[in-house]
């Protein structure tokens, strides 16, 4: 054995034994977690990381080290803990420098309670459920859920990608487009010109080069150039979205009930940290809902879930038309569903424990400044024998959600409360996602057009595999970049 092997050898075995992790008692994990990070930088290197973590929860439990530094649990008790515990949880790490805008720092990017909650309580108001449900928010969004209806029935049996055409992204960038700037909002499912803004945005490739900027800026500057031209790693670049938002931003006429009017009305902020919130907002908006969206028509379409598609049809064509579409059970219980499934943010949201004496997390003993995380996609996807909280949590399942034969209220609201405890497709406590009523509201009314009018079937031209979640920084996308569903009118 050379020298180099068994120096490289004595090294690894101190740095494990004096990991301060293993103490008091270890975390369970693979043991080239306690070592190195290597192997899970190389998982969000290929875009694997949600799918590595979830495969390590389900051999670990809900409880796995998976780097010398860094923990991820998958169960309500620890979410709870980490995301809301004394006033909103623990602080961020700096992995949210990834999405400054014109680097300030916006609600999302800020990394101390007290930041955010500054910024939260000047923007919060405009996302309140009552001022989405207002006539000008509510009108707007069913008008371009019928614009995206119409264009389903102009695909109809022939099929429609919903991914690679991005009809869905677009039909969500409309819609937060018309929340931020109303009325200098988009047209994409229809102007050209604004489809290319939406395609800026959303056709997002640049999750390596980011990385790397990350973790090694020297490394990344030294390569730029070979990245960019050689590999095709380009960084994001969106002049479009940028000269849009600039100039829309800076309109002095926005109507009352948007973002832009609250933040021009109610705020000192400069220009360029108004243009810096609105860009951040409208990004998270689109492919957050346009994804989610997609995995959900796309496991509608399915054969083994034709029964849910049925009932649900049901539901809407027998509803008054002008029936809010918060009164609609069934059509509640299929997004929550397909939330639950195929959360918009299913990555780790990591923070940092403490400093101090460390914290107590599902009865593990965790140092200061040690990176804690659940992820959604886990915490969701887990059964109760692993610790979590959805039986049979691979399945589709919208009647999860709803009053069981034979079970009394009090029986489903306790079991309803256990559920919302382990659901955090949108986050979790204060600094979850502020949008959630206004994309919930948005996946409602597509839905509504959409299965009100057709059945869908998913197309004979998709390959296996090819649905499976590929990651983005936060969100995800169809590893085959396509999803081609076929829509069939149902008889009036």
């Amino acid at each position: 054995m050379t020298p180099i092997l068994v120096l490289l050898l004595l090294t690894l075995a101190l740095l494990y034994f004096l990991s301060p992790l293993l103490s008091p008692s270890p975390i369970p994990g693979p043991l080239y977690a306690r070592v190195t990070s290597l192997i899970l930088k190389y998982h969000e290197f290929t875009a694997t990381r949600t799918a590595y973590i979830h495969s390590l929860h389900l051999r670990y439990g809900p409880v796995v080290r998976i780097a010398p530094n860094e923990v991820a649990f998958a169960s309500a008790t620890a979410a709870k803990e980490i995301y809301c515990s004394n006033g909103s949880g623990y602080d961020k790490t700096e992995w949210y420098d990834l999405f400054k805008v014109y680097d300030r720092r916006t609600m999302f990017t800020t990394l101390g309670k007290s930041e955010h909650a500054k910024r939260k309580r000047l923007l919060a108001d405009r996302y309140a459920n009552s001022n989405i449900m207002k006539g000008g928010i509510m009108e707007g969004i069913k008008e371009r859920a019928r614009t995206f209806a119409g264009l389903c029935e102009k695909g109809g049996k022939e099929g429609v990608d919903l991914y690679e055409t991005k009809v869905l992204h677009a039909y969500a960038f409309d819609c937060v487009t018309l929340h931020l700037f109303h009325p200098h909002s988009t047209n994409s499912l229809t102007d050209p010109k604004d489809s290319e803004i939406m395609l800026e945005v959303t056709f997002d490739s640049s999750l390596q080069n980011r990385l790397l900027s990350h973790y090694s800026p020297l490394l990344h500057r030294l390569l730029n150039t070979f990245l960019s031209n050689i590999l095709s790693l380009k960084p994001r670049e969106t002049p479009l979205a940028d000269s849009f938002v600039l100039d829309t931003a800076a309109q002095p006429n926005a109507s009352p009930f948007t973002l832009l009017h609250r933040l021009h009305s109610q705020s000192s902020l400069p220009q360029i940290d108004i243009a810096a919130e609105s860009l951040d907002h409208m990004a998270a908006g689109i492919d957050t809902t346009g994804d989610a969206l997609c995995f959900l028509i796309w496991e509608l379409s399915q054969p083994s879930s034709l029964s849910y598609q049925k009932h649900l049809q049901q539901e809407l064509r027998s509803a008054p038309p002008d029936t809010p579409v918060e009164k609609l059970p069934y059509l509640d219980a299929v997004v929550m569903e397909g939330l639950r499934m195929f959360p918009a943010i299913p990555m780790s949201l990591p923070r940092y424990c403490p400093p101090g004496g460390g914290s107590i997390i599902d009865n593990y003993q965790i140092p200061p400044n040690t990176i804690v995380s659940c992820q959604p996609y886990s915490v969701q996807r887990l059964g109760p024998e692993k610790g979590g909280v959805f039986p049979e949590p691979d399945r589709f399942w919208p009647g999860r959600w709803l009053k069981a034969e034979g079970e009394t209220q009090a029986e489903f609201e306790e079991r309803e409360r256990g559920m919302k405890r382990g659901f955090m497709a949108f986050g979790m406590g204060g600094r979850g996602c502020i949008g959630k009523h206004l994309a919930l509201a948005e996946m409602k009314c597509l839905l509504r057009e959409v299965y009100g009018r057709f059945g869908t079937v998913p197309d004979g031209r998709m390959g296996r595999g090819e649905m499976e979640m590929a990651d983005l920084l936060v969100s995800s996308r169809p590893r085959g970049q396509r999803c081609l569903v076929r829509f069939e009118k149902l008889d009036a």
